[in-house]
C-alpha cells in the first residue's frame, strides 16, 4: 500500500502545478481570439490603428504564451512520475488525447505563433490574418484534447476492464472523443478563457484612459473587449448550466455535495442559496432555499428527483457489495483464466469493482470485508461538502458580476461615454484578477468534487500514486513551487513593464490614428 502522506503530497503537487499553469491558459485562449477579431477588422477597414492594436496585444499574448508553455510541459510527466499506477491502469485511454494534443494542437499553435510575430512585413494581409486565426485555432484545439482527457476522468466511457492485462482499455474511441462531460467542459472552459482575455483588455485599456494616454487605441480595445466579453460571459453561464446538467446525470454525488443536499426531496428540488452544512450529522443547520430551482437546473424537468447524499451513500453501499463479488471473481480468474462462472460474475458486477477497491483503506482482504467497512467505504464516496458548497457559490457570483460589468461596458461604448465614467474605469482595472480567481475556483470544484476518485467510479485516488517517499515528494514539490513562482514573477514583471510603457514605446510613436469619422 502507498503511504497516505505520499498520496496527499502527490495530489498537492499536481494541484499546485495545474493551478499555476492555468494562470496562463485562459488568457492565451481569450487573447488569441481577440487578436483574430482585431486583425480581421484591420483586414476589412485597412486602418493602421487596428494593425497596431493587434501587434501590441500580440506582445502581451506572446509573453503569456511562453510562460504557459514552460509551466505546461512538466504537467504531463507527473503522470509517469507521481502517478505511475494510474498511468499503467488507464494509460491506453488517457494517453491518446494527450498525444494528439501534442502532435496536432500544440505544434500547430507553436508554429503559427512564430509566424505571427515575424511575418508582418513578409506576408500579405490575408496570409497573416490566416496565421493569426490558426494561432487561435491551435489554442482552442489544445484545450479540447486536454479536456477530453479530463472529461474521461470525470465520466469514464468507451473503455472496459480487461482482467487478462489488469488494465482499462479502449472499447469505443468515439465515445471517448464525444463524451458529453468532456464536450460540456470544453465549451465552458474556453468561454471562461474568453472572459479572462476580454476583462484583461478592458482593464488594461481602462488604465490607459485613466492616465489619458493612447485614447483612440484604448477606446477601440474597449469596444472589442466589451462586445466579445459580453457574449463570452453570457456563454459561461449558459454552458456552465450544461456542465451542471451532465454532472447531474453522471456525477450525482458531486452535485449533491455542491448543493449541500443531504436528503432526496420531492421533485423538483430546491436550490440552497446559502447554507451551513453539518457534515457530522449529515444535515444543514441553516439554509435559505429557492424552491424548484435545483431540480429545473439539474434535471430540466419538474418530475425527476435529484438524489441526496444519504440516499447516494446507500446506493454506493450496494455498489461496494457488488464490487466485492467482482473482486472475488477476479481473484479466481487470475488463477484460472478459463473459469466461465467467474467470467460471468465479473461481467455482471464489474461496474462495482472500483467501489470494492475503496475497501483497501480498511483491509487487505476485500472479499472478507465487514459491514462496518462497507459502510465506511460508501461514506468515503462523499467529497468534503463545505469547501465545495461555498467555492461553487463564489464562482457563480463572479460569473454574474462579469455579465453586469460587460453589459455596462457595452452600454458605455454604444453611448461613447467610456471616458466619462472614471469610477467604472477604476472598477475594470481592479477587476482584472477576478476571472483567474473564478477559473481556479471552477477547477477546484471539478477536481475536488471528484474525490475520492482518480477515475470516477473506477480507480480510487489513493491507489493511483507511485511508490515514492515523503522526502521525494517534498523535494519535488518545493522545486516546482520555487520554479513556478519565479516564472509567475517574471510574467508579471514583463506584463506590467510592457503595459506601463504602452503602445507608443513599442511602436516608437503613438499608434496610428483612425481616419476622421
Amino acid at each position: 500500500m502507498i503511504d497516505i502522506d505520499v498520496v496527499n503530497l502527490a495530489r498537492l503537487q499536481f494541484a499546485a502545478t495545474a493551478l499555476y499553469h492555468f494562470l496562463f491558459v485562459p488568457l492565451t485562449l481569450g487573447l488569441s481570439v481577440i487578436l483574430g477579431i482585431m486583425e480581421t477588422t484591420f483586414f476589412i477597414t485597412k486602418r493602421p490603428i487596428w494593425r497596431d492594436l493587434t501587434k501590441f496585444w500580440g506582445v502581451l499574448f506572446g509573453i503569456n504564451f511562453a510562460m504557459g508553455v514552460a509551466t505546461g510541459l512538466t504537467m504531463e510527466f507527473q503522470f509517469g512520475t507521481n502517478w505511475a499506477y494510474y498511468s499503467h491502469y488507464v494509460g491506453d485511454i488517457f494517453g491518446a488525447p494527450l498525444a494528439i494534443e501534442g502532435l496536432m494542437a500544440f505544434f500547430l499553435e507553436a508554429t503559427f505563433v512564430g509566424i505571427f510575430f515575424f511575418g508582418w512585413d513578409r506576408m500579405s494581409r490575408g496570409a497573416h490574418l490566416f496565421v493569426t486565426w490558426m494561432v487561435a485555432l491551435g489554442s482552442n484545439l489544445s484545450a479540447l484534447w486536454i479536456l477530453i482527457a479530463n472529461g474521461w476522468m470525470q465520466h469514464p466511457t468507451g473503455a472496459k476492464f480487461n482482467f487478462e492485462t489488469m488494465r482499462m482499455e479502449v472499447d469505443n474511441f468515439y465515445d471517448v472523443l464525444f463524451n458529453p462531460t468532456a464536450q460540456a467542459k470544453f465549451v465552458h472552459v474556453i468561454s471562461a478563457g474568453y472572459v479572462t482575455g476580454s476583462l484583461f483588455v478592458l482593464g488594461v485599456s481602462a488604465f490607459f484612459l485613466l492616465a489619458r494616454r493612447n485614447v483612440d487605441f484604448a477606446k477601440r480595445s474597449i469596444a472589442i473587449a466589451a462586445a466579445f466579453g459580453l457574449c463570452a460571459s453570457l456563454s459561461v453561464v449558459v454552458l456552465g448550466d450544461e456542465s451542471g446538467y451532465t454532472a447531474a446525470e453522471n456525477q450525482k454525488m458531486k452535485i449533491a455535495a455542491i448543493e449541500g443536499m443531504w436528503t432526496t426531496e420531492p421533485a423538483p428540488a430546491g436550490f440552497n442559496v446559502v447554507a451551513i452544512p453539518d457534515t457530522q450529522n449529515h444535515t444543514n443547520s441553516f439554509e435559505v432555499k429557492i424552491p424548484w430551482l435545483l431540480g429545473l437546473i439539474a434535471t430540466r424537468s419538474t418530475t425527476v428527483q435529484v438524489p441526496g447524499i444519504n440516499d447516494l451513500v446507500v446506493t454506493n453501499e450496494q455498489r461496494v457489495r457488488d464490487g466485492i463479488k467482482a473482486y472475488a471473481a477476479l481473484e479466481i480468474l487470475r488463477k484460472d483464466s478459463t473459469n466461465a462462472a467467474a467470467k460471468e460474475t465479473l461481467d455482471k458486477y464489474q461496474k462495482g469493482l472500483g467501489y470494492a477497491l475503496l475497501l483497501t483503506k480498511y483491509t487487505n482482504d476485500i472479499p472478507s470485508a465487514t459491514e462496518d467497512m462497507i459502510h465506511k467505504a460508501a461514506w468515503d464516496t462523499m467529497p468534503d461538502v463545505v469547501p465545495l458548497f461555498w467555492t461553487f457559490r463564489v464562482m457563480a457570483a463572479l460569473g454574474f458580476f462579469f455579465i453586469g460589468l460587460f453589459v455596462f461596458a457595452f452600454w458605455l461604448v454604444i453611448k461613447n461615454r467610456v471616458e466619462a465614467y472614471r469610477g467604472f474605469l477604476r472598477l475594470a482595472l481592479f477587476a482584472i484578477p477576478l476571472p483567474w480567481v473564478s477559473s481556479e475556483l471552477g477547477w477546484f470544484v471539478a477536481e475536488y468534487g471528484r474525490q475520492p476518485w482518480c477515475i470516477d467510479g473506477i480507480l480510487p485516488t489513493r491507489l493511483g500514486a507511485s511508490s515514492l517517499t515523503v522526502g521525494d515528494m517534498w523535494l519535488s514539490l518545493g522545486g516546482f513551487v520555487i520554479l513556478y513562482t519565479s516564472l509567475l514573477v517574471v510574467e508579471l514583471y514583463l506584463m506590467v513593464r510592457t503595459i506601463r510603457k504602452g503602445p507608443e514605446d513599442y511602436f516608437g510613436h503613438s499608434p496610428a490614428p483612425a481616419l476622421a469619422g
